[in-house]
């Protein structure tokens, strides 16, 4: 009797075990996906800059979206590579992106010359790219899969002239990196000259990883310019900043957003004081009146951004905060399918982000007007709002 017991006991546990797998085979099929965001910055080299805090955003994003419930109940997964600032490595992970993490989307590159050799990538895979980096022809002519966050050069060149216009100032020296970033701001510096009344009296280069420019700020000097516009990223603005100061030129020195950080003052140290330039609006983000439409945006990244990590949040992360911004909103409705969230994007409509208001259309894929930039000077060691 005891035995026939024992096996009815054992039957019945085998049955109640089966049935809790069964249960939870059940629910482990019904939980949605996982959606793989990929990734590709410049986390490390001498332009990391730009790249580690793009890297650190986009995981808070993904942290965040995700303690919200994901998007249409399916959790986030960033994915997230490398370059160093190498072009060919741009093309490698993105590749692996697409072909190996089967990714729904990318954000990045953080620069133009290692996000130009994606653009062909993307739209010939159907996968949309959300690139961090400036220039103009990223998304100029636009292209179905390849959209972009940060504000344009044709924006920042516009920024720049207006203020030179409002001072008086007619006579202008170009200094730019040659670089794809450098020629495209120098193709609208020169563009735009003429529609803002001024001259270009001078018109220089130098490389990505030379150490001095005194040579090109010496020939410029002769020519007489009221305004020197150096167009680049660190850390050879850096570089021009105190090759101007060591120079004793005298003459007002613009730079380009390419160094919109707290990262330039702190490689320029105090030749960088009186130093003006066009910036989205993080840097000076407590200076905003209460009443600015990016408000809120704002200070909900800056609050987030240093309560995670401990340092002030740039405006570098911030494109790739306001990437994750828009596939958060475009991404709903589409079931991670990479075509219709493309068509999602393109219909994104005043999206208030941190680098500005976005709204896409098929004509658009940067989507940002002149109200996504303000004029600053440096004073201090700080950013200030031009008066």
């Amino acid at each position: 009797m005891s035995s026939k017991r024992s096996l009815a006991g054992i039957v019945a546990l085998c049955l109640l075990a089966a049935a809790f797998v069964a249960a939870g085979s059940a629910v482990w099929a019904a939980a949605p996906a996982v959606w793989k965001v990929g990734g590709v910055f410049t986390v490390t080299g001498p332009q990391s800059m730009l790249g580690d805090p793009e890297k650190k955003s986009m995981e808070l994003a993904v942290e965040m979206i995700n303690k919200k419930g994901g998007i249409d109940g399916h959790m986030l997964e960033a994915v997230i590579y490398d370059d160093e600032g190498d072009p060919a490595k741009a093309v490698s992970f993105t590749q692996r992106l697409i072909n190996v993490d089967q990714v729904v989307a990318i954000v990045g590159p953080s620069l133009t010359p290692t996000t130009m050799p994606l653009l062909e990538i993307a739209n010939s895979a159907g996968v949309p790219l959300v690139s961090c980096a400036a220039g103009n022809k990223i998304t100029l002519p636009p292209t179905s899969f390849v959209f972009k966050t940060a504000q344009s050069d044709i924006l920042a060149v516009s920024a720049i002239y207006r203020h030179l216009k409002k001072k008086g100032l007619k006579k202008v020296a170009l200094l730019c990196v040659d670089t794809s970033f450098g020629q495209s701001g120098r193709e609208q510096l020169k563009a735009q000259a003429t529609q803002f009344g001024l001259t270009i009296v001078a018109d220089e280069l130098y490389g990505d990883k030379d150490t001095d420019m005194s040579a090109q700020l010496t020939k410029i000097r002769g020519l007489k310019p009221q305004a020197i516009v150096c167009w680049g990223t660190n850390p050879g603005p850096a570089v021009v900043a105190k090759n101007a100061h060591d120079l004793k030129l005298g003459i007002p020195l613009f730079m380009s957003h390419g160094v919109a950080s707290p990262k330039f003052i702190e490689i320029a140290g105090a030749n960088a004081e009186g130093i003006v330039l066009p910036t989205g609006k993080i840097p000076v983000a407590a200076l905003l009146a209460p009443k600015d439409p990016q408000k809120a945006a704002l200070d909900t990244y800056t609050k987030a951004y240093t309560a995670k990590y401990g340092t002030p949040a740039s405006p570098f992360g911030g494109y790739a905060w306001d990437a994750m911004l828009i596939l958060e909103k475009a991404l709903k409705g589409t079931g991670g399918d990479r075509a219709k969230l493309r068509a999602s994007i393109e219909k994104v409509r005043l999206l208030r982000g941190v680098s500005g208001t976005f709204t896409f259309t098929p004509q658009d894929h940067n989507g940002l007007g002149a109200d996504a930039f303000v004029m600053v000077v440096i004073k201090g060691g700080k950013f200030e709002l031009v008066k």
